[in-house]
């Protein structure tokens, strides 16, 4: 007979945990206790629970493990909200414990009581509290199966202390049987004959790929598969990466700031074979005017994101990669001369740059990253900086991008960094965020300092929330209502004077840092990069802030205005 705290664990070395995240508190307190005792799993402390989960995530993506969370009941729980939407959205397999009051006080409104299987209910894939002690093990057994199994998401497993604290059986199950859960590891043959029927009749068929083929690792059968059919291929954010992005047949992203070859060619084409995207707003703009000449396959692993948004013509409910390959056996080359050239012609007359400015720019620095780092992990925030990695960072089969795309979480970029380079020690890890994105949960260059993580961290600073404030620039005549990062309670409430006085900038992220005991460097200039550069690589105790500082008012582009086809761009911003 042992506790409950000690068969947690266990499962958590049966299931191959070596990383776990986690803040402790009162009701998680024995769980921690029971850690102490072991080496096999070390227990990485962040500053802030949403960071932790964030870190969690970014191991998860960059491993393709399981990422581990523990914290305590109320707000330690509460905290890991926006991290559980985020890696719901964006399919990544994390298992969060949380503590929870004995359950002879749940009800009465206790200290740090809070219903977390109640609130993350709608927003995960699986929540449950235990309830008895010989209950313990099955749980946490299913909550690592349905984590990474069909479509992988975050389970919330909510233990009571009393629970913890019983004595019960220290078996530990072997396998998992869940009535009414059996994802789907098949291919319907039929299905995929039909899919291929129609793109050999296609006289301008286009490739969708998104997130669930690097999920699904189809990268290399993706390609393959793009070769083999002579299909242009465009991406979502998500799915940059899935074959790539230097490949000559790829078109550039989709969407709302997507390359004008890649929104025309979905206006275009004739057959959208789409894999492992749910064609959310942000890469359709207009619904009634996507791909409207086209007939739509859909390939993803979920049934539920099938003809959700977009009502396809063709589904095939099955995992990216198993669905590629079979697809292969019965594709050959396409006879789409004119299309291609099309395709690529936009490309050549329309590419995305950021020339018209003046000094430093994202574009500079990202393309510096590209020719000089070759297996690098990259993290991006929310906001511009996120779209101008997202155009400019080429990805290819030693390089991985991470990034909040369904859930768009501003602070998740570091954070997610920590757990990357965690997972990955021997890989170069570059955060690059925003000045607003950065101190939301800039906290986190502690655990990184405790850590001797030397993480590099790219910083474009503008002064604004740069994403809002361009919209405010285009759509609301130059209103920049609280956007302005440099504002200070004295400031005349009129923000267009680009002449005026400005207070300085706070805060001082160079000196910030070395009062973490990181480092940091301010750059201005493209000449400057490679000293920046240079700098943060010869830190290998801490992490280095490279700021950057660009144009106030860059904006990304181009763009499609809310409400507008994908065709209805906006070249230059």
């Amino acid at each position: 007979m042992i506790k409950g705290t000690e068969l947690f664990v266990k499962a958590l070395k049966e299931e191959g945990v070596d990383i776990l995240f986690g803040y402790p508190g009162g009701q998680a307190i024995d769980l921690f206790d029971a850690l102490y005792d072991q080496d096999d799993i070390e227990v990485i402390l962040p500053r802030h629970e949403q960071a932790l989960i964030h870190a969690a995530d970014g191991y998860a993506r960059s491993t393709g493990k399981v990422g581990v969370c523990l914290v305590t009941s109320g707000p330690g729980a509460t905290n890991l909200v926006t991290g559980i939407a985020t890696a719901n959205y964006d399919s990544v397999p994390l298992v969060c414990f949380t503590g929870q009051v004995p359950q002879n006080l749940m009800g009465n409104d206790a200290f740090q009581e809070v219903d977390i299987v109640g609130i993350t209910n709608s927003i995960c894939k699986y929540s449950v509290t235990v309830r008895k002690r010989e209950d313990l093990g099955r749980i946490i057994k299913e909550a690592f199966y349905i984590a990474r199994t069909g479509r992988p998401g975050p389970v919330v497993v909510d233990i009571p202390k009393d629970v913890q604290q019983a004595l019960g059986t220290d078996e530990y199950p072997d396998e998992v049987n869940i009535r009414g859960y059996k994802p789907n590891e098949g291919v319907h043959i039929g299905q995929i004959k039909k899919a291929v029927s129609v793109l050999k009749k296609a006289k301008k068929p286009l490739f969708l790929l998104g997130g669930g083929v690097n999920l699904s690792g189809a990268n290399e059968v993706m390609k393959q598969l793009v070769e083999l059919t002579g299909v242009p291929a465009i991406t979502t954010i998500m799915g940059k990466g899935a074959i790539p992005s230097n490949h000559p047949l790829y078109l550039g992203n989709i969407g709302i700031h997507g390359s004008y070859a890649a929104n025309n060619a979905v206006s275009e084409c004739d057959v959208l074979f789409s894999i492992g995207t749910r064609f959310n707003d942000r890469i359709t703009g207009k619904i009634s005017e996507f791909a409207k000449n086209a007939k739509i396959i859909h390939i993803d692993v979920d049934p539920a994101s099938i003809s959700k948004n977009i009502v396809v013509d063709i589904p095939i409910v099955a995992d990216a990669k198993l669905a590629i390959e079979k697809i292969i056996e019965y594709a050959s080359p396409l006879n789409i001369a004119k299309w291609s050239e099309k395709t690529q012609q936009w490309k050549k007359d329309y590419p995305i740059n950021m020339d018209k400015y003046k000094g430093l720019t994202p574009e500079k620095v990202i393309r510096y990253i590209n020719e000089n780092f070759d297996k690098p992990i990259v993290t991006t925030d929310v906001g511009q900086n996120q779209l101008w990695t997202t155009q400019y960072l080429d990805i290819e089969t030693n390089r991985q991008l991470l990034t909040s795309g369904g859930l768009g979480t501003m602070g998740y970029g570091f954070p997610a960094a920590i757990g990357a380079k965690i997972g990955n020690p021997d890989r170069p890890v570059i955060a690059i965020s925003g000045d607003g994105g950065m101190q939301m949960n800039i906290q986190e260059l502690a655990t990184a300092v405790a850590y001797e993580l030397p993480l590099i961290l790219v910083i474009f600073n503008n002064g604004y929330l740069g994403n809002v404030r361009q919209w405010q620039e285009l759509f609301f005549n130059k209103r920049y209502s609280s956007t302005c990062l440099k504002y200070r309670k004295s400031c005349e409430r009129d923000c267009q004077n680009k002449d005026k006085c400005c207070p300085k900038y706070t805060p001082d992220f160079v000196k910030l840092a070395e009062s973490y005991d990181a480092y940091g460097i301010r750059i201005f200039n493209e000449e400057d990069t490679k000293k920046a550069f240079d700098y943060a690589l010869e830190h290998k105790d801490a992490p280095t802030i490279i700021e950057c500082i660009i144009e106030h008012e860059a904006n990304v582009s181009p763009m499609v205005p809310t409400g507008k086809s994908l065709n209805d761009m906006i070249m230059d911003c």
